[in-house]
């Protein structure tokens, strides 16, 4: 036997000292996205360093309704994993996703889409929005969603992927986009990967979490079977209940019910139709609103709401007279509280998904939060030891990125002049948070917005989200006014040409799908 380790009465085998020296033993507790993210991505970065294992039973469910991501996954899938983009499409009957198109949120009749990547092209200092807007204020120029590549591609219904060989100023030499896929096959084909990687799967449940009696730190989880599995580390995935972070460790959590009120959401499949578009698409309704997401197989949909101004069978009701095809299952409800744990890392426990906290996906952030997580815990992995400023410094950092997060959801539903319900008249009226209300006024001015260190949701995404939601600035930056008449209408309207040509060429989503990464 190794000098740095011995064995329990039990046989299992025990490092001689609990708070000194690497991690050895990585336990993931839950499966899902989430689960299988972390598993994948510590089996990769750790190597023979340390075992993983992962904890999950066929009899307890998982959510599996977060089926839209931002680009940052291809980053996750591609770079950090190495998973061929391909392969990942067709495992998961995936679509593209080029942004978000938001009905009926500032004005019932009113679109818009957010979409990924840049508005036009800079111009030394300034962005290309400020010299939009001194024309568009003058009546001179389109809406917004003219001068992005995704958003002329999204309505289109055209893709390709980029064109590495295309000249760097070409709008086609790097496109942003995500995708659609079934969050239940995306975690199956991460079990795989994983499992070739080394990671140990293990089945059952779990029924209580032993914790070490000096300083509360968890040793050890008990199975259904009576197995005990321990750990230095433990990765908390096991969804909202929290089973360590909060059952076990009282980690205790922050409400944000008060901004974001959606407190329910009702989830349902349905048959799919053609041609399948590039977009995930956000409905505001009487007291929330409702998501489609189409796939190759299907149409994901779901509505988020609030119980206090809907019951549940009047928003059944609603989603399902609002679906493009028949219904493959009854719906789903899922009930939830907006808002995180005071600590995501506490003791040795560090929970990601749904047992870190819940933002409603109303901007697809609840992928692209696991892999922050996880890209956050290996840069300031610990010993075992776990040296309280790398939990500090996590927490802290998470912290940050949620409430960026939480504050660019709270400004859809604050930003509308809808009053035809209760759940709008109080959205539109809310006190909201000091650094939201700032930007706000600081762009109705003249158009600025200046981002917060690492803030998730760049200019574009706040410029998008604002002129869709008719905040609109009464000015615009005065430096725009050293640009002579003639080369400002050029510049802008130039942009807009080119950016019609390139799409009017591509071939359409459908197309792109049938050809190259049609599933099985």
């Amino acid at each position: 036997m190794s000098e740095s380790s011995s064995l329990d009465k039990d046989g299992s085998s025990r490092s001689p000292s609990p708070t000194h020296g690497p991690i050895r033993r990585v336990v993931v507790v839950g499966g899902g996205s989430a689960g299988w993210m972390a598993a994948a991505t510590l089996a990769t970065y750790l190597g023979r360093q340390a075992s993983v294992r992962l904890i999950e039973s066929e009899e307890i469910g998982i959510v599996g309704v977060g089926e839209a991501s931002v680009p940052h996954i291809r980053m996750f899938n591609g770079q950090m994993l190495g998973i061929d983009e391909a392969e990942f499409v067709r495992r998961t009957q995936g679509t593209v996703k080029l942004g978000i198109e938001f009905r009926d949120w500032a004005r019932i009749g009113d679109r818009y889409t957010h979409g990924f990547g840049v508005i036009g092209r800079s111009r030394g200092p300034l962005p290309f929005h400020q010299f939009w807007l001194k024309l568009f204020l003058a009546g001179r120029a389109g809406p917004i969603g003219d001068y992005s590549l995704q958003t002329v591609m999204a309505p289109q219904g055209k893709f390709i992927p980029g064109d590495p060989s295309a000249a760097p100023d070409s709008p086609l030499a790097d496109i942003a986009y995500a995708y659609h896929f079934d969050a239940s096959l995306y975690a199956r084909f991460l079990r795989e990967i994983s499992e070739r990687r080394g990671v140990q799967r293990i089945e059952g449940k779990i029924v209580r979490a032993l914790q070490r009696t000096d300083d509360g730190f968890i040793e050890a989880v008990q199975l259904e079977s009576g197995e005990r599995v321990e750990g230095d580390l433990f990765i908390d995935c096991s969804g909202f209940r929290g089973l360590l972070i909060e059952e076990t460790l009282k980690t205790g959590y922050t409400d944000w019910s008060h901004w974001l009120p959606c407190d329910r959401a009702l989830a349902v499949p349905c048959e799919g139709v053609s041609p399948i578009t590039p977009y995930t698409r956000a409905t505001a309704n009487t007291a929330g609103w409702q998501w489609r997401i189409p796939l190759q197989h299907r149409i994901g949909n779901g509505y988020v709401f609030s119980s206090q101004h809907l019951s549940e069978d009047q928003a059944a009701a609603t989603l399902m007279a609002n679906l493009d095809g028949k219904p493959l299952v009854d719906p789903r409800l899922l009930r939830f509280t907006t808002g995180m744990r005071k600590q995501v890392w506490n003791k040795n426990v560090i929970a990601l998904g749904l047992a870190s906290g819940f933002l409603e996906p109303l901007e697809s952030t609840s992928i692209y939060l696991v892999q922050s997580g996880l890209s956050r815990l290996l840069s300031l992995f610990p010993g075992r030891e776990f040296n309280p400023q790398l939990a500090e410094r996590f927490n802290r950092e998470t912290a940050f990125e949620y409430e960026r997060v939480r504050d660019f959801l709270i400004l859809h539903y604050h930003a509308t002049e809808r009053d035809d319900s209760d759940f709008w008249s109080d959205c539109r009226t809310m006190s909201v948070p000091d650094s939201l209300s700032e930007a706000m006024d600081l762009f109705r001015a003249d158009g600025r917005y200046f981002r917060h260190g690492e803030d998730f949701f760049a200019l574009p995404s706040w410029v998008q989200v604002m002129l869709g939601q008719r905040i609109l600035p009464r000015s615009y930056h005065p430096i725009v006014d050293d640009m002579p008449e003639d080369r400002l209408l050029a510049f802008v309207e130039g942009t807009r040409h080119i950016l019609s040509d390139a799409v009017a060429a591509m071939p359409t989503h459908q197309q792109w799908i049938e050809r190259y990464w049609r599933a099985a």
